[in-house]
């Protein structure tokens, strides 16, 4: 007998199974629905896992270090707009170099995220002459613009309680989506700018809005400056960094 009739025949006279299945492939862990987080309450960044965003935490480990070195003459607090200073780091050293800057932005966040970050270590071991606030656009999404404002302001008490010696520089919510109307999404942060803006006591809390700097005449936004009409190419960046650049040389003294 041929080889491959053995092979065949033996085959065919193992047992078969009829309830056999194929090996169990691993079921993915479904998302946790997580309750919704209120601007003005902190709370870290979470996964769809339920637990802490693993890049959140370690950014912010890393921001706690550099507080802790105690150098930084001057933070900026935010989401990933401020976090994206870290590409242009030509622009950032010709403007803020001098200051000696730190740049504690993470992308994503919120206002009860930077709330938190705050809260756990990113303001001690420094004594900084300014801080840069701007933060609010991630929130647009859920929460009302009195919410988002209120959030705002309970950053800003934080920064002053921790920091009181500190300068706030607290930046309007830039302008976000191509159009100026309907612009649903712009409309709302127009109405949180307006309500902090209030918080500018002319002493150690100064509020600015820059964002006429990136309108066209039209009040559009241009693709050159927020090439997906949030954050800032290389262009939109200078243009940040000249409009608070006086302001800033202003604090800083």
């Amino acid at each position: 007998m041929k080889l491959t009739a053995f092979v065949l025949i033996f085959v065919w006279m193992l047992p078969f199974d009829a309830h056999a299945q194929a090996p169990a492939v691993a079921a993915q862990a479904p998302a946790v629905k997580l309750p919704p987080q209120a601007p003005n309450v902190a709370a870290p960044k979470f996964g769809n896992d339920g637990q802490v965003n693993p890049g959140f935490l370690k950014a912010h480990e890393n921001f706690v270090k550099v507080a802790q070195e105690g150098t930084a003459e001057l933070v900026f607090l935010g989401d990933s707009i401020t976090a994206g200073w870290g590409s242009k780091k030509n622009i950032w050293e010709t403007a803020f170099g001098q200051y000696k800057p730190a740049n504690f932005g993470i992308g994503g966040d919120r206002t009860q995220h930077v709330l938190w970050r705050i809260t756990n270590g990113e303001l001690d071991g420094i004594k900084p002459k300014a801080v840069v606030l701007m933060i609010g656009t991630n929130n647009s999404g859920t929460d009302s613009a009195d919410g988002i404002a209120d959030g705002i302001k309970v950053i800003v008490e934080t920064i002053r309680s921790k920091q009181p010696q500190a300068k706030i520089l607290l930046l309007a919510v830039f302008p976000r989506g191509e159009k100026a109307s309907p612009n649903p999404g712009r409309d709302k942060l127009n109405q949180v700018n307006a309500i902090i803006a209030k918080l500018d006591n002319g002493k150690n809390i100064h509020f600015l809005d820059i964002g006429s700097k990136f309108l066209q005449p039209d009040g559009s936004l241009s693709k050159d400056d927020m090439p997906d009409f949030l954050h800032l190419s290389e262009a939109g960046y200078q243009i940040w960094a000249d409009a608070i650049g006086p302001k800033l040389a202003e604090l800083m003294k």
